[in-house]
């Protein structure tokens, strides 16, 4: 029995696998999919889980709830020789291991794209994964919490009360539009706090925010945002963000405690790194249109697949930026879809067929009945946007189980209003106990 092996459960990985139990006949093949995480986040959720407008669990599709006939190892690939195909799988707190394959589907995504700034590393937060946006989410409520029993003319206050985005993307504009409504909804239970106390601040450093839309599209949102109380600094960069004080190169600096990084993803480079399947300048793996590894010369490499962000996958509709498929959520289920059928045509011997999708547009939401959507030359906004944006969303969340649990909580939050308990205190779970627990009395000499 060929066995399959899946590096990676995110969106490209879960899919890949998702369909192959669908399209695999009983016994026709072995499928192990290899991820740390158990989960496979949704990420267009993410500023929603980080805005509170969204539980973090429906957010994310368990992998052994849903994957029926797929072998599940939470674990890391740590390196790949494809020449001898073989993978060695390290899980945590245990010895590594070899793990012989026949087919190899690489699907390890992307992780934040960051540029050496000062500070950078040490101040901000991604917003790549549904740890992140869960962070985010109760940074925002406990710095307003303190916040509020600070005197007016603190300067501590006016850094807590201070949010700062850098990235103008769709990821960058939807998160600090949340995070914008999730904040206006949570002034309503402090009274302490005045709506113009708060700072909303998003750095791009292009002219232009959101290129996947039109620029009146783009203008628009920058006025509605303007309009909420957030502001978006034009062709201005980050250079410095050391002890949290973010300096932009216009001279300007915002003191603040919660800086969300959106600037751009690149391929995972532990995975791609540590494999010896030929690579892209932008250190992707390098495939042809139907989803198959090739090397410098466009030889096909036998038993080797890749697709979504960890790929280069030619764009044949001609739309891509450099004739590439661009990262997004869009193709990598796509690609997945088309991989999987692909993967079985090859074990039965019959014919691939080319990966190809056009574009249907893109959606944001910018917090709580206000959107964006643009496909080709038709742009609505505000209400009529938003509702595209939740039903789409809601619509592409896999599997119907999870599809209720997060329209339901849509339904909830209606009627009840968002649920914006912080639960920071969480992250070092041993500390309330250890504060208090007994302990032995030193020794003392004779």
């Amino acid at each position: 029995m060929p066995k399959i092996l899946i590096v990676g459960g995110g969106y490209a990985g879960f899919y890949t696998a998702w369909k192959l139990e669908k399209h695999l006949r009983s016994g026709e093949a072995e499928v192990v999919v290899v991820d740390p995480l158990p989960y496979m986040s949704y990420l267009p959720f993410l500023p929603e889980v980080a805005a509170g407008a969204i539980e973090p669990r429906h957010a994310v599709v368990s992998h052994r709830r849903h994957l029926k006939k797929t072998r599940v190892i939470n674990a890391k690939v740590t390196n790949i020789d494809h020449a001898s195909k073989t993978a060695t799988i390290s899980p945590e707190g245990g010895e590594s291991w070899e793990y012989q394959y026949d087919q190899i589907v690489v699907t390890a995504g992307s992780v934040s794209r960051t540029f050496p700034i000062p500070g950078i590393a040490e101040n901000a937060i991604g917003m790549k994964s549904i740890e992140e946006a869960i962070a985010v989410r109760d940074t925002l409520v406990r710095n307003y919490e303190r916040a509020a029993a600070l005197p007016k003319d603190s300067a501590t206050r006016k850094r807590l009360l201070t949010t700062v985005v850098v990235g103008g993307g769709f990821a960058g504009i939807e998160t600090i539009a949340e995070l914008r409504s999730a904040a206006t909804a949570l002034l309503q239970k402090i009274p302490e706090i005045s709506f113009e106390e708060t700072q909303f601040h998003l750095i791009e450093a292009a002219p232009r925010i959101m290129p996947e839309v039109s620029l009146d599209t783009a203008n628009w949102v920058i006025k509605e945002m303007g309009r909420l109380g957030a502001h978006i600094h034009l062709e201005t960069q980050c250079a410095d963000a050391t002890d949290g004080i973010v300096k932009t190169s216009d001279g300007a600096e915002y003191p603040s405690d919660l800086i969300i990084w959106t600037a751009g993803v690149m391929a995972n480079p532990k995975v791609v790194n540590g494999s010896d399947l030929p690579r892209e300048g932008r250190g992707r793996i390098s495939t042809q249109a139907d989803l198959r590894v090739i090397d410098e010369n466009g030889t096909v490499i036998d038993g080797a697949w890749a697709a979504g962000d960890v790929a280069a996958v030619p764009d044949l509709t001609g739309g891509g930026v450099g004739g590439m498929c661009v990262p997004n959520a869009q193709h990598a289920v796509r690609q997945a879809k088309r991989l999987a059928k692909n993967l079985v045509a090859v074990i039965r011997g019959e014919q691939t067929v080319d990966y190809i999708h056009k574009n249907m547009g893109a959606v944001a939401g910018l917090g709580l009945y206000k959107g964006a959507f643009q496909s080709n030359n038709l742009a609505i906004k505000g209400f009529f946007a938003w509702i595209a944006h939740r039903g789409y969303h809601g619509l592409a969340m896999p599997t119907w189980e999870r599809k209720w649990r997060v329209i339901w909580g849509w339904v909830h939050n209606f009627f009840l209003g968002r649920d914006q308990v912080q639960l920071a205190a969480s992250a070092e779970p041993k500390a309330f106990f250890q504060e208090f627990a007994s302990r032995p009395k030193p020794k003392t000499e004779d």
